[in-house]
């Protein structure tokens, strides 16, 4: 069984930026954004599905998702919403465990933004919390997504309060600056999950 640590934060908190840093240290990283999208890519059962319930107008021509008719749809039929979550959630879900216990480094890092949220505590065995300021949040996220405060606070509103998560994190890294301090958290911690992990596999 891989030893596997979870990384989550808010919007705008800095994820990618520390994956990226585990990365460099030679941590397999499995990310459910980039999952989310496989599992709706064309050939799979997810899109498929879609297709068949929803109508080919959510194909683009090249037979791909067409993620902008599919919003709008959801967003007018909140009840399909539902439908969607329940097929792919668990597509999703076990694609992550899957994809974790391939991984062959000592520890692999599982990114989920709403990790939390979605209460998929149970698939890792620490949770690390990238932890930023409210304040920080908005101004990173509105500089790079070109998106209204309003926007940001409204999804911030929908997340974890910070202090859910800090409550619920086994570790915290501050990013609020980006600088050589956050790699410097990385090294820290990333000496501590190789301990973790050979205790686990020495149990």
């Amino acid at each position: 069984m891989t030893y596997v640590i979870g990384l989550t934060g808010g919007i705008g908190s800095g994820k990618t930026t520390v994956s990226d840093l585990f990365a460099e240290q030679g941590v397999d990283v499995v990310d459910a954004d980039i999952i989310a999208r496989q599992v709706v890519e064309p050939g799979t059962e997810g899109l498929n599905k879609i297709a068949d319930k929803f109508g080919s107008g959510m194909l683009t021509d090249e037979g791909t998702l067409n993620r902008s008719a599919l919003r709008e749809h959801i967003f007018s039929h909140p009840e399909d919403k539902e439908w969607l979550n329940q097929l792919l959630h668990p597509i999703i879900r076990q694609k992550m465990k899957d994809d974790c216990q391939q991984a062959t480094s000592p520890y692999c890092l599982l990114v989920v933004p709403l990790l939390v949220e979605n209460n998929l505590i149970s698939l890792i065995d620490r949770l690390l919390v990238v932890d930023v300021s409210e304040e920080t949040q908005i101004k990173r996220t509105v500089q790079r997504d070109g998106v209204s405060r309003q926007q940001v606070e409204n999804i911030l509103a929908s997340q974890a309060s910070r202090d859910a998560r800090k409550k619920a994190a086994d570790d915290l890294i501050t990013n609020e600056d980006n600088s050589d301090t956050l790699k410097e958290q990385v090294v820290v911690l990333h000496n501590k999950y190789l301990t973790l992990a050979t205790q686990e596999d020495g149990q």
